[in-house]
C-alpha cells in the first residue's frame, strides 16, 4: 500500500512538472508550482525528512508562491499597459497612413515566452537527468555524516539533529544565508523611486474580499500561537527558525492585504531594528565564542542550548519580518509626516 502511494505521488509530482511547463498562462503555471511544492513536502514526509518537508512547504510552496504571483501581477499590469498603448499608436498610425503597423499584430511577447518555455524545459530535463546519474552512481551505502551529528548533539545541549547542523555544526552558513537575505530585501528596496525610498509599500486591493478579512481577523492569533510552538520545538523536534518566522510573515501579510493594518514606512526604527535583530545578535554571539569558547561560533557546553534557542528567537523575528517585507515589496507610498 505504502509503494502505491509512493508511486502516485510520483506520478503526480512529473505530471505537475510538465504542468508547469507546458501551462499556457503564468498565473496556471504559479498555482500548479505551489501544488507541486506541497506534494514535494508530502515527499519528504515519506522519505521521514519532517524538517526539509515543513521548509519545503513553507517556503518552497507558500512564500515563493506567493512571490511568483505578486510578479505576475505586476507584469500582467505591465502587459495590459503596454497593449493599451501600443493600441493607440496602431489607431494614431491607421487613421494617417490608413493601414495598421504589423509591428502591433505580432504578439513579441508570446513568442518569446515560447522560446523561454522550450529552453527551461530542456534545461530543467537536462538537470533531472545529471541527478538521476548522480544518484545511481552513489556508493552502496552511501556516504554520511548522520551518525557523527547524532554522537555530538550532546555537547550541544539539543535533540534535533538538524537544529545542531544549522545552529552549531555549520553556524557560518546560516549566519550567512540570514545576511543574505537582508541583501535581497536591500535589493527590493532598491526598486523604489528615490522620492519614495523611505515610504511604505502598497498591499491593499481596492476590494478586500469578505472572507479574506474574516481570516485576517481571526487566523494571526492561532499562526503566532504555532509559530512559538514550531520555534520552541525545533530545538528537539522538526520545526525551527525558518519554518517559525515564514508562519509569523503570512499572519502579517494577511492582516496587511485585508487592511487591518498598513504597512510600515521601510525607514521605521523598529522595523530595521528587527529586520537586523537577528543577524546581529548572532554575530555577537559569535565573536563572544572567541573569549568564553573556543573560537567564532563556538558555545560553552554548559550553557550551549540556551544560547541558541536566544538566537533562534531573534532570528524567527528578523525572519518574519524581511520575508513580509520581501513580498510587500519596495516603497509605493511616500513617507509619512
Amino acid at each position: 500500500m505504502a509503494q502505491l502511494f509512493d508511486l502516485a505521488l510520483v506520478i503526480w509530482l512529473i505530471a505537475l512538472a510538465v504542468h508547469i511547463t507546458m501551462a499556457r498562462t503564468d498565473q496556471n503555471a504559479i498555482i500548479a508550482f505551489i501544488a507541486f511544492g506541497l506534494l514535494l513536502g508530502l515527499g519528504w514526509v515519506q522519505l521521514s525528512a519532517f524538517d526539509v518537508a515543513l521548509t519545503e512547504i513553507a517556503i518552497g510552496a507558500g512564500v515563493t508562491g506567493i512571490l511568483l504571483l505578486s510578479a505576475e501581477a505586476h507584469m500582467r499590469k505591465a502587459r495590459t499597459s503596454t497593449k493599451a498603448t501600443g493600441t493607440k499608436i496602431a489607431k494614431a498610425e491607421a487613421s494617417t497612413t490608413g493601414t495598421v503597423s504589423k509591428a502591433t499584430t505580432i504578439d513579441e511577447g508570446r513568442r518569446i515566452g515560447a522560446v523561454g518555455v522550450i529552453t527551461t524545459a530542456i534545461a530543467c530535463a537536462a538537470v533531472t537527468v545529471g541527478l538521476g546519474f548522480a544518484v545511481l552512481l552513489l556508493p552502496n551505502p552511501a556516504p554520511t555524516l548522520a551518525p557523527a551529528a547524532a554522537a555530538a548533539l550532546d555537547a550541544t545541549g539539543l535533540g534535533n539533529p538538524v537544529t545542531a547542523v544549522l545552529l552549531a555544526y555549520r553556524a557560518l552558513d546560516t549566519l550567512l544565508e540570514k545576511v543574505v537575505l537582508l541583501l535581497a530585501l536591500v535589493g527590493v528596496w532598491s526598486l523604489a523611486p528615490d522620492r519614495l525610498w523611505d515610504g511604505a509599500p502598497a498591499l491593499r486591493p481596492a476590494e478586500v474580499p469578505e472572507p479574506l478579512a474574516y481570516l485576517a481577523r481571526v487566523l494571526p492569533p492561532f499562526g503566532v500561537l504555532i509559530a512559538v510552538y514550531m520555534f520552541w520545538v525545533g530545538a528537539d523536534a522538526p520545526g525551527g527558525t525558518f519554518q517559525a518566522g515564514t508562519v509569523l510573515a503570512a499572519m502579517w501579510l494577511i492582516v496587511m492585504i485585508a487592511g487591518l493594518r498598513q504597512p510600515p514606512d521601510t525607514a521605521l526604527k523598529t522595523l530595521r531594528l528587527l529586520l537586523v535583530g537577528g543577524p546581529a545578535l548572532f554575530l555577537a554571539v559569535g565573536l563572544i565564542g572567541f573569549i568564553i569558547a573556543d573560537g567564532f561560533l563556538a558555545y560553552p557546553e554548559a550553557i550551549a542550548k540556551p544560547l541558541i534557542l536566544v538566537i533562534e528567537a531573534a532570528l524567527t523575528l528578523s525572519i518574519g519580518v524581511t520575508l513580509a517585507m520581501l513580498v510587500a515589496g519596495p516603497a509605493q507610498k511616500a513617507r509619512e509626516p
